[in-house]
């Protein structure tokens, strides 16, 4: 089985191209190199061998706000459960952090409810959740599906 694990410096460039091949056909947001050092410390991976197959990221945005975002797998590796992994690592995270509220901006909200969030207007989201929003080229007319989901803490 593949190990799901915290990501290390040397998985950035592995974690850009994933993300980006995403990005380039529309089903995510693009993340720039830099943008991932900076929060290197929030993502999981899951490798085969030294190869990441899968990546997301917890990233915290307040005392009681945090996104799960940046969720890629492998074409040649979906459907076998390795976005669920992910998911529920970076819930797990957020409960033992003491984050009360988690949420995504998504194009797969269906993949997403199967956790427990549920579809919310863009705009109940609080202003916290909209800092990365600014630098994206769809601000202001996003069109990706807000999800929110309140944790045990």
């Amino acid at each position: 089985m593949e190990e799901l694990e915290k990501a290390r410096i040397q998985d950035v460039p592995q974690i850009h191209r994933l993300v980006n091949h995403f990005a380039n056909k529309g089903k995510m947001l693009g993340r720039s190199l830099s943008e991932i050092y900076e929060n290197l410390r929030d993502y999981f991976v899951i490798r085969q061998g030294e190869q990441v197959v899968a990546c997301a990221a917890l990233h915290v945005s307040w005392a009681d706000l945090a996104e799960i975002k940046s969720v890629a797998v492998a074409e040649d590796k979906q459907r076998q459960g390795l976005g669920a992994r992910l998911v529920k690592a970076c819930l797990k995270e957020a409960g033992e952090l003491g984050i009360a509220t988690v949420f995504c901006l998504t194009y797969q909200p269906a993949f997403f409810e199967k956790f427990g969030l549920a579809q919310v207007d863009r705009m109940e989201l609080p202003r916290k959740a909209w800092t990365e929003c600014y630098r994206c080229p769809k601000f202001p007319d996003c069109d990706e599906v807000a999800l929110t989901c309140k944790l045990e803490v």
